[in-house]
Order: C-alpha cells, then sequence, then structure tokens
C-alpha cells in the first residue's frame, strides 16, 4: 500500500449559482403570491376611487370593498394591467437572451406589501455577455418592451380618471407626476386650477408605476438597465457617470424622496463598475444608437423626482 502523502493549497469547489437551473415551480409560486399582494393593495386603491367622494349617512358604517362587485373588478383589473407592464419588461429582457443565444431564468416576481403591492420583478443571466451590442440589446430590451405596454395604459387609466375638488392634504397622497403624465392631463383635462385634484383611476396608477419602474431601471448605473446601455455605448467611461448618478441618488433622498436612499445602498450592492465586455472597440452601430437617444427620450418623459410629495428625508426627520 503507497501511504506517501502529497501536499499543496486546498482545492475549493465552487458551488452552482441558486439560478443555474430551471426552478419553474418557484417562478410560478411567486408570481402567484404577487396576484395575491398586488390584488388586496388594488382593493386600497379602488376604494380610494370609488368612496373618497361619496359621503356617508350620518351613524352609516364605511362601505366594505370586499363586498362590493365594482371595487372587486377594479382590483383585479389593477392587478393584470399591473403584472402586465412588469411581465412585458421582463420578457422584453428573456427573449432578448434566447434571441442572442444567452441562458436566462424565467421572471421571478417579488410580492410585498408595499404601496403597489410588489417589489418588481427580474430575470437572471446564467450566460456571462461578452459583446457590447449584445448587451445593449439585453439592456434595452425590458424597458422598450415595458413602456410599449404602460404607455397606452397610461392614457386609458387618464381617460377613466375624474377631476374632484380638493382632497384633504393630510389625509392623500401626492404623487408626481413624469412629463409624460402631464402632457397626457392636459390633453385630457386641460389645465387643472386651484382647488381640484385629478383622482386616479387605479389603471393610471398602474400606468405609473410602469413610468417609474422604467426610468428607475433605465439610470445608467452598473447592473441597472441603463448601466448596461450606458456601457455599451461608451464603455468604462460609464463608470465615473454611475458614480455622478448613485451621487445624484444621495441628493434625492434628501431633498425629494428618501426611497432614493434605498436605491443607492442596492446599487453599491449591485456594483457601481460594469464588468467588461471583449468587444469595446466595435461601433455600437446606426440602429441601436438611435435606439440608444430613444431610451434617452423615455428617461426622461418617465423620469420622477418625487414619485411621492412630502416623503424626503428633511421632511420625514422634522416628524420626529
Amino acid at each position: 500500500m503507497d501511504d506517501t502523502t502529497t501536499s499543496g493549497p486546498p482545492i475549493h469547489i465552487r458551488r452552482p449559482s441558486f439560478f443555474a437551473k430551471d426552478r419553474t415551480w418557484l417562478n410560478i409560486l411567486l408570481f402567484v403570491l404577487t396576484i395575491g399582494s398586488t390584488f388586496l393593495v388594488g382593493m386600497t386603491w379602488s376604494a380610494s376611487f370609488l368612496y373618497s367622494q361619496a359621503p356617508l349617512p350620518e351613524g352609516a358604517a364605511p362601505p366594505n370593498p370586499l363586498r362590493d362587485p365594482q371595487a372587486l373588478l377594479l382590483s383585479a383589473v389593477y392587478t393584470l394591467v399591473l403584472l402586465l407592464i412588469l411581465g412585458a419588461h421582463e420578457m422584453g429582457h428573456y427573449w432578448t437572451c434566447r434571441k442572442n443565444g444567452l441562458s436566462a431564468t424565467l421572471p421571478f416576481f417579488i410580492p410585498a406589501p408595499t404601496l403597489i403591492g410588489t417589489m418588481g420583478a427580474f430575470i437572471r443571466i446564467r450566460t456571462p455577455i461578452t459583446a457590447k451590442r449584445t448587451l445593449f440589446d439585453v439592456g434595452a430590451g425590458g424597458p422598450l418592451a415595458g413602456i410599449v405596454v404602460a404607455v397606452p395604459v397610461l392614457a386609458i387609466g387618464l381617460a377613466l380618471s375624474k377631476v374632484v375638488p380638493a382632497l384633504p392634504r393630510d389625509q392623500s397622497l401626492l404623487f408626481g407626476e413624469p412629463l409624460l403624465v402631464k402632457l397626457f392631463g392636459a390633453l385630457l383635462f386641460g389645465r387643472v386650477g386651484p382647488g381640484v385634484d385629478v383622482l386616479l383611476h387605479p389603471v393610471a396608477f398602474a400606468g405609473w408605476v410602469g413610468l417609474l419602474v422604467t426610468s428607475i431601471n433605465l439610470f445608467p448605473i452598473g447592473q441597472l438597465d441603463g448601466g448596461h446601455i450606458l456601457y455599451a455605448a461608451i464603455g468604462a467611461r460609464a463608470r465615473i457617470v454611475g458614480w455622478f448618478f448613485l451621487a445624484l441618488f444621495v441628493v434625492m433622498g434628501v431633498f425629494f424622496w428618501a426611497g432614493w436612499l434605498l436605491w443607492a445602498v442596492l446599487v453599491l450592492i449591485l456594483g457601481v463598475k460594469h464588468p467588461p465586455v471583449w468587444d469595446e472597440g466595435v461601433p455600437l452601430g446606426k440602429k441601436r444608437t438611435i435606439l440608444a437617444f430613444l431610451v434617452l427620450f423615455i428617461f426622461v418623459v418617465s423620469f420622477i423626482p418625487a414619485p411621492i410629495q412630502g416623503f424626503d428625508l428633511i421632511s420625514l426627520i422634522k416628524q420626529f
């Protein structure tokens, strides 16, 4: 028997990623749970739209939306259109990956008791992206697919919304308006003067969420969609732009909406530096350059500095 031993550096066996193989059961489970969470939150927006301007008779109990077929229907429609927008965004990434021969998971939806009923959705790309044109296509595929659904949803939802006497500010949430909402609002309602508000239909709120999700993903930082697009366009210089926008997140969190601070932390965790590609010197091409400017336009018209007014860090500190 040979009892000779050898010494050397320890051998580390890397465990495969959780996303290395398909877990369709988990995609389905999370999707079903997200349907439930968005439906419950949709009840809140449906009740607000239906009952906020209906005075209650003295001594009457407030209406129960769970027993109101109209409220149940509105909540179901809100759930449908919101998940359609988020699903279109992620499937835009997924099908672009498939088209370019990249392995990717199906979308994972994230149920959460937030103001919209979810934390969004994501896919995991298992194949490294080594070509800049492929990187651009994957980055732009999601926002372009999502905005194609979000814009008509927003237009239809605003057409179903109503102008009402100004709601009490201490009992209402005031949402920021991106340029696209301002444009549609001007076309549909004209100039809304003081003393009145536009009460959003749940479908309009779902469209508003779609614009918010699109604009956040298009920030040109690291692993966000905008980070992929910018790196494909200008290469390693994108890192400088990324640090600038990360600082901008902090500034906006202090003065506009504290949620930007959470996004700053998330971006730091994901990384500001973008992984390199092998062909940085290859031109992006005329078609993709035009698409890059289209994506920039989409970002500008969908960006919301203060998604919820009065929730900047300074205002929140003053409340304590």
